[in-house]
């Protein structure tokens, strides 16, 4: 008979709850149009992602709480991209200049927002993510973004690494098969993270609206 995996971790110690903390930064992770071009050999019909990811950022600017960007962007030729374009060969199309790596329509940075150029799936490797939010005295970082078991999952383990609350918004996040999208959410709920519901999260953000 199988076991249920959620009493199965639980009771082996995994799957603790962090909680929202008291200054948090929302992160979107390279929602860019290789996803939602039907034409790009990365699409992955995460239309309702970027919509609730929309919501969340609208929720988090009203609120004045730090907000951040990520994008992959590689020098002609791809130098920069290493092992993973070997890995990955379908990262040609986010070589510098390439119209695949825009912001998608509603979901563009404004002024004052922190925009993360990256090679690499996560947002913390080789930038200066970690000491940006570490000076504002960041506790929390609510996580959105593409894909959930790439960039994301990677941005979630180095966000506890690196000594901050992982916070995975479930309908922020996607991936182009909901089998790999579940079981890293699953992961990462267990072992890194909490992962939240949208709604929660938005009243959390709205606590902090009149401390902007």
């Amino acid at each position: 008979m199988a076991k249920n995996l959620d009493q199965d971790y639980a009771a082996a110690g995994f799957s603790g709850r962090l909680g929202f903390g008291e200054k948090p930064a929302l992160i979107l992770v390279d929602f860019v149009e290789a996803y939602f071009d039907k034409e790009s050999p990365l699409y992955a019909g995460v239309e309702e992602t970027l919509a609730s990811a929309i919501r969340l950022l609208d929720a988090a600017r009203d609120a004045g709480i730090f907000r951040v960007f990520t994008n992959v962007t590689f020098m002609p030729g791809g130098a920069n991209g290493g092992v993973f374009m070997k890995k990955v060969p379908a990262l040609k199309i986010m070589e510098e200049g390439a119209p695949l790596g825009a912001w998608p329509k509603g979901l563009e940075p404004e002024e004052g927002e922190l925009i993360i150029t990256k090679q690499y799936p996560s947002a913390f490797f080789g930038t200066s993510l970690a000491s940006t939010l570490t000076a504002m005295g960041t506790d929390t970082l609510i996580i959105t973004g593409l894909t959930t078991s790439g960039c994301v999952r990677a941005t979630c383990i180095d966000t506890c690494s690196s000594g901050f609350r992982p916070m995975i918004v479930k309908q922020a996040v996607g991936d182009r098969d909901t089998r790999p999208h579940e079981a890293n959410l699953f992961d990462m709920d267990a072992k890194y993270g909490d992962v939240v519901d949208e709604q929660e999260t938005v009243d959390y953000i709205k606590r902090f609206s009149n401390q902007a």
